[in-house]
């Protein structure tokens, strides 16, 4: 067992952990806290930390646990994400980059859309690049459940966006 730095091996995790709480809790401040909370407690823990087989898979469950009882607290609502948090490449025309830009608020809106288990999934595996193993630790759920959960998302969203891009609805 190698020895963990939380310089090195827990400070990098915050824009992962940010981004968690924010595809969870839909606030930019709250996010930012949750990840303080996060830190704060993973701190606490240090003790403990060679027990874990992943620092990264207990940061990551500790921040979606902290985010999902603060959203329910809150009672928050679904909004869009802000556009300060999209990526837009700076190479594109800007036809095509409105165009880009449409469709990625369309697809965000989506995701946002699905249930939290399904949205948290689709943010640890397509935009987090988590494998089915370390979402399932941190979900508390087998890897069929992941893959399962993941299908469907995916596929909720193909309809959905079928239908808005091919009729407008």
């Amino acid at each position: 067992m190698r020895e963990i730095s939380f310089r090195n091996d827990i400070l990098p995790l915050k824009d992962k952990l940010y981004r968690l709480a924010l595809r969870i809790t839909f606030d930019s401040a709250e996010a930012e806290d949750i990840v303080q909370d996060t830190m704060i407690r993973v701190w606490n823990k240090r003790d403990e930390w060679t027990q874990f087989d992943s620092i990264e898979a207990y940061c990551l469950t500790v921040a979606r646990n902290l985010a999902i009882d603060r959203s329910q607290k809150l009672e928050s609502q679904n909004v869009e994400l802000t556009p300060e948090t999209q990526e837009m490449p700076d190479t594109l025309t800007p036809d095509r980059a409105y165009e880009q830009d449409e469709q990625l608020r369309l697809v965000h809106h989506l995701i946002n859309e699905l249930p939290e288990k399904q949205r948290t999934i689709v943010q640890l595996r397509d935009i987090e690049g988590k494998s089915y193993k370390e979402i399932a630790d941190v979900l508390q759920l087998t890897e069929e459940q992941v893959k399962v959960n993941l299908f469907r998302a995916r596929q909720r969203i193909k309809l959905k966006y079928s239908e808005i891009d091919n009729y407008g609805l």
